[in-house]
């Protein structure tokens, strides 16, 4: 068990934040940052996807086939070990996936495995036991309306477009990825007609979520925002 008594002076035991956002709009980098501070777990459920994604890819499964992507996230033992600091390892058959759900292939089919109901019915009930334990920032797409609709704290993050670009550009490029600037931009266009428009759990954010804009704001500037929404929630 996790727990908090920080500068904030705010005592949280088994506490969940949701935070959601669009593609590139900071989630993973705010939330984990936001769990360091807080000496809570983190789980960014985007990785999730992708490992089923990559996984799919390996065995030669359409991402457009959702029967068969049905039957592979059944078959595939998937788990999530937290390490010392709280970060988390996803594991597909006991193997850590982490160096290839970023390949550009598993960038481009992820949001059509994410629309398959089945796939995610799976996914969310493990992502609900994981939740269970407490203590734990969750990131992704649905968190706040479908995962953990009761989160105590509920975060959507938002960002344009143009600005979404820059900072996934950016991050295509330290990682040695060369693409254009405006491949990045209607990449991110598209993605987010696809989470936005799919029948099931489409992106949007919870009726009493907090919103946030970080165009402008450093991950610093933002993480700060969300630990006075947690210190004036005053839970316990």
């Amino acid at each position: 068990m996790y727990s908090l008594a920080n500068q904030w002076g705010v005592g949280v035991s088994s506490a969940v934040i949701a935070v959601d956002g669009p593609v590139a709009s900071g989630k993973t980098t705010v939330g984990r940052l936001l769990a360091q501070r807080l000496i809570y777990k983190f789980l960014d459920t985007g990785a999730m996807y992708r490992a089923i994604t990559w996984a799919a890819l390996e065995a030669g499964v359409s991402p457009k086939d959702g029967s068969r992507l049905v039957r592979l996230a059944q078959e595939q033992r998937m788990g999530v070990v937290f390490q010392q600091d709280g970060q988390a390892a996803v594991l597909v058959d006991g193997r850590d996936v982490a160096a290839y759900l970023r390949e550009e292939r598993v960038e481009q089919s992820v949001s059509l495995v994410s629309q398959v109901s089945g796939v995610r019915d799976i996914l969310v009930e493990l992502q609900r036991r994981l939740a269970e334990e407490g203590s734990i920032v969750m990131a992704g797409r649905d968190i706040g309306t479908v995962v953990l609709p009761n989160a105590p704290l509920k975060v959507f993050l938002i960002a344009s477009v143009a600005e979404r670009a820059r900072r996934r550009h950016a991050e295509r490029q330290a990682s040695g990825h060369s693409v254009s600037y405006q491949d990045v931009m209607e990449d991110i266009a598209k993605r987010d007609k696809l989470d936005s428009e799919r029948k099931v759990a489409p992106l949007r954010p919870a009726t009493d979520a907090y919103v946030m804009d970080t165009d402008g704001l450093s991950i610093e500037m933002v993480v700060g925002r969300i630990l006075e929404q947690v210190r004036q929630r005053q839970w316990a």
